[in-house]
């Protein structure tokens, strides 16, 4: 009796370990399974993160072009505007000495027209000088595009190529200016444009000053014959 009691026993203890086992072992299959389960999902994440990293590659490297093309875009644009200040400067320069010798062009013209133009206005002229500079009392120096003289009367031409009003009310305030340096002279003045602002002509007249326009190939006075020229 008491052998096959443990026989029994031991036969229950046997199979109830061997039913514990194979919960263990179902156990442990759910965790492989988890486990593979994770590391598969894991692998993908990997896989991802690597994707990103690679299109993160590829756009750092896209980015760099970008940025090394538009760091040649400016250098290109900075040649470009270097280039277009040289050739401001060289066209603002050409058009100076054009100016320049254009002016020489229009005083060439109205200079030696001066003596006969101030005759038949009765004012005889004994000499005639272009780019007469003066000194005035200051120290300021002043040029006199054209310089008409007799033993009374001086007479101050400004010569312009386009003359404005502008221009004008400097030569008036020319003419203010260098009547101390010829305190015993009568002052006159004139100004001289082949193309003339609107109103520019009048307004000289109108503040007593000659006009000389080109008259084709010629110079002539635009003042009427009754016009009185305004002393300084």
């Amino acid at each position: 009796m008491t052998q096959a009691a443990t026989f029994e026993n031991v036969w229950k203890m046997f199979q109830e370990m061997t039913r514990e086992d194979l919960k263990r072992w179902e156990r442990l299959d759910l965790q492989l399974q988890e486990n593979a389960r994770q590391i598969k999902d894991t692998d993908q994440k990997l896989k991802a993160v690597s994707k990103l990293v690679e299109n993160l590659g590829e756009s750092l490297e896209d980015t760099n072009r970008q940025i090394k093309e538009t760091s040649k875009t400016v250098e290109n644009l900075g040649e470009s505007l270097e280039d277009t200040n040289r050739q401001i400067k060289e066209t603002s320069k050409s058009v100076g000495n054009l100016s320049g010798r254009w002016g020489n062009f229009v005083e060439g013209l109205v200079a030696p027209a001066c003596e006969t133009l101030f005759a038949q206005r009765g004012i005889p002229v004994h000499k005639v000088s272009r780019q007469m500079k003066v000194t005035l009392p200051d120290g300021r120096r002043r040029e006199i595009d054209v310089f008409v003289e007799n033993t009374e009367t001086v007479a101050l031409v400004e010569v312009k190529s386009a003359l404005t009003v502008e221009h004008i009310r400097e030569h008036m305030t020319r003419l203010v200016e260098c009547k101390v340096i010829f305190p015993n002279k009568r002052i006159i003045g004139a100004v001289a444009g082949i193309a003339i602002d609107e109103t520019a002509d009048l307004f000289a007249m109108r503040n007593g000053l000659f006009v000389i326009v080109q008259a084709g190939d010629q110079v002539r006075l635009a003042n009427d014959e009754t016009f009185v020229p305004r002393e300084w």
